[in-house]
């Protein structure tokens, strides 16, 4: 099996490895803005569909446990 450890390689269109110019990667890397975006929005999306099936649940267990605590500290 051939050792691949210092192989330089291309990965995702630039050059890695012991091989590879340093700033190349953040030189030929665009980013990926829109990727971001959908997942921050996806996440929006899954916070607000979660916190609308068990808000009315969470209201419920703090306004219990701050009566207890209020009922304990009086």
């Amino acid at each position: 099996m051939k050792n691949t450890a210092n192989t330089p390689t291309l990965h995702t269109g630039f050059l890695t490895g012991p091989g590879a110019a340093p700033g190349n990667r953040h030189e030929t890397e665009a980013g990926d803005v829109p990727g971001w975006v959908m997942v921050t929005l996806m996440t929006v999306a899954l916070v607000i569909a979660i916190w609308a099936v068990a808000g009315p649940a969470l209201v419920d267990i703090v306004k219990s446990a701050l009566s207890r605590l209020t009922n304990t500290i009086n």
